[in-house]
């Protein structure tokens, strides 16, 4: 077979800007996001270069983050071109929460020349004292490597470096690139060689297998809890295998909502700890032995909940390493350590009780069609319309907690941002979404749920949206305002204020405020009128891009939220929602 650089034609030297959209272009990244500045041009005409590569120009640098993000939780790597200083710090938050969440982001920042760093010239984009290193400095603290291009007798080695780390690691890396070394020249061969991106352990795993097989054996009431890292580090299949050999009951955290069949008959629910529902909570609560596969956090706590396992015989695997009791493994990777414990688990061997897992609730009489609308009821009615593959983005605060209470088709996948909750983070990460999988076969309907406050935050990228055609269905949940911190301050009497209330926008004029020509907008206030539109098979399909503007009330939240943070009072009656069976 021939060499990469025979089938495509590849000078035996070619610039370093080509020479890394080359090895994106390898792994399967086609479309880097960023704006151009003075500083990137010459890397951004490199990527002009390399065939099948683009650039998604964004709106602005922190819009280019989320869809960074969005991107590579499809891909498992992404790429974000910024500028040195004004450009990096503006894509800060967004590199963070793909930090906190494990997402694979390559940053490259172009820089000002190399000659110039050294004589510590006083050029724009700077802070005026001289310090070039400033900024890599501050974005060390929130990527899993940094550096800087030196010298182009290194610079292969360097970027090579950069990317397998970036997807071993499957967090951001850092790489700055002085703009007077974007266009020297390389040599090609090194494309030929593959990257090393398999993360071997260093240690043997045998003892923690064995330990980990004990305990699989032994256990009369377990349950398996699948993370966030199972999909992050491209487990899925290993996944799937040891929940067949074991029959443990399926939970899954929100941040692995969508990792695992919800159609199973395994399958338990969404574990979200205090905000569980009662028979979910039961399942891992009183579990003799808890594995829980791909874990990103042991104990995580919001202003709304609090989520933290209780057995004390809890086995966390980990991206990196394991924790079984007391006992921790520091280098135990996860993809490595299931491989081998499938290879070495005896399914004879397992021998729990095999309880029945709870049923998904369900409304005990059907609303009246002219019943204004409430989460309850779009969230039950949203159940039953998503369809198998569907991407769902969803946005932090009523949205993320109406998705988790779905009971999900198989081959859904579910994009959001429990851990960092950046609000607006959904409409630039749908953005990501929409570019990674537009050419996927069969298509994919990509569905974002967003409230009309965090739509405020980042809307200009409905603007890339429809410079690049996109059809994304989207459902702006328009409760006038930031509902869920109504909610959590709804116990401090401060539910009304002011600083809740957003100006009212006219959301369904805001695509062709943007250029927008194809377009379908509609509008549901009533459970009628929501059925009606869920009902109408032109609407489920992903032809141009659709917006739903969904009437709710300010206090009203999904039944988990609601249960957990408005317990029901005579005065507040009328947010009471209908009983469940």
């Amino acid at each position: 077979m021939s060499s990469y650089t025979c089938q495509n034609n590849v000078p035996s030297s070619i610039p370093l800007a080509e020479y890394l959209f080359h090895r994106l272009r390898q792994l399967g990244v086609t479309t880097v996001f960023g704006l151009p500045s003075d500083y990137n041009m010459f890397l951004l005409d490199g990527l002009e270069n390399v065939a099948d590569m683009h650039l998604c120009c964004n709106t602005n640098e922190l819009n280019a983050s989320y869809a960074a993000d969005g991107y590579a939780r499809m891909q498992r790597l992404s790429c974000l071109v910024s500028t040195f200083g004004v450009g990096e710090l503006s894509v800060v938050n967004g590199i963070a929460g793909s930090f906190a969440e494990h997402v694979a982001v390559l940053l490259i920042v172009g820089m000002p020349p190399a000659s110039a760093q050294r004589r510590k010239l006083l050029l724009h984009h700077t802070l005026g004292n001289g310090d070039y290193d400033v900024f890599r400095r501050l974005a060390s603290d929130i990527c899993t490597y940094s550096t800087v291009v030196r010298s182009a007798h290194t610079a292969a080695e360097v970027l090579d470096h950069c990317i397998a780390r970036c997807y071993r690691d499957q967090k951001p890396v850092y790489c700055g690139v002085p703009i007077n070394l974007a266009e020297a020249m390389l040599p090609s061969a090194p494309l030929d060689v593959p990257l090393p991106l398999l993360d071997e352990p260093c240690a043997p795993l045998d003892e923690l297998v064995a330990l980990l097989l004990d305990k699989i054996y032994a256990a009369k009431h377990p349950v398996l809890v699948v993370d966030a890292c199972v999909a992050r580090h491209g487990c899925m299949q290993q996944l799937q295998r040891l929940a067949q050999a074991t029959d443990f009951p399926v939970c899954c955290t929100p941040m692995g909502k969508g990792i695992v069949d919800e159609q199973g008959a395994r399958f338990a629910g969404v574990y979200v700890g205090s905000l569980s529902a009662p028979q979910v909570r039961e399942v891992v609560d009183f579990a003799d032995f808890v594995l829980v596969v791909g874990a990103l956090t042991a104990e995580f706590c919001t202003s709304s909940f609090h989520f933290a396992y209780k057995p004390k015989n809890i086995a966390l695997l980990h991206a990196r390493h394991a924790r079984v009791a007391a006992r921790v493994f520091p280098d135990a990777p996860l993809r490595a350590l299931l491989a081998l414990l499938l290879q070495r688990l005896d399914p004879a061997r397992v021998c729990h009780a095999r309880e029945p897992v709870p049923e998904p609730s369900a409304l005990r009489v059907a609303p009246n069609p002219a019943t204004p609308l409430r989460h309850e009821w779009l969230w039950a009615r949203l159940s039953r319309w998503f369809a198998p593959g569907d991407i769902l983005v969803s946005e932090t605060g009523t949205s993320a907690f109406g998705v988790l209470q779905t009971r999900l088709p198989p081959g859904v996948c579910v994009v959001s941002q429990p851990l960092w909750g950046s609000v607006g983070y959904s409409v630039g990460a749908c953005l990501g979404v929409l570019v990674a999988t537009r050419a996927a076969a069969p298509p994919r309907r990509v569905v974002l749920f967003v409230g009309d406050g965090a739509l405020q935050l980042t809307v200009q990228e409905l603007s890339t949206m429809v410079r690049l055609r996109l059809a994304p269905l989207i459902f702006v949940l328009n409760n006038r305002g930031y509902s869920a911190d109504r909610l959590l301050n709804r116990a401090r009497h401060r539910a009304n204020a002011r600083y809740y209330d957003v100006q009212p926008w006219h959301n369904l004029a805001l695509a062709p405020a943007f250029g927008a020509s194809a377009y379908d907008p509609r509008a549901v206030t009533t459970v009628g009128e929501l059925d009606a539109l869920l009902s109408d098979p032109a609407f489920a399909q992903p032809s141009v891009l659709k917006m739903v503007e969904v009437a709710l009330p300010s206090m009203d939240g999904p039944p988990a939220l609601l249960d957990t943070l408005v317990p029901e009072h005579p005065e507040h009656a009328d947010h009471k929602r209908p009983k469940l069976v």
